[in-house]
């Protein structure tokens, strides 16, 4: 098994996300993780930490989509 992981970010607006594939361990500002499946949908709130790995043997895929203000960061790394 091959672990990918995104880093910890924030948007400065909303994310929404479809899991197209596989099992991604989401981890949105505290613990407990989720671990949703395919056909899942999740939502990151504007300025939430959050982070996101594939802990699944095969494939993970997520649609984002943003929303936020024109002239801002769609990713912000967070600490």
């Amino acid at each position: 098994m091959r672990t990918v992981a995104a880093p910890r970010r924030t948007h400065p607006g909303e994310e929404i996300i479809d899991v197209l594939e596989g099992t991604p361990e989401s981890h949105v500002e505290v613990p407990p993780p989720k671990a949703p499946k395919t056909g899942d949908v999740l939502f990151a709130p504007a300025r939430t930490i959050h982070s996101a790995k594939n802990v699944c043997i095969g494939h993970a895929a997520e649609l984002a989509t943003y929303v936020g203000e024109k002239g801002k960061p769609l990713l912000v790394p967070a600490p």
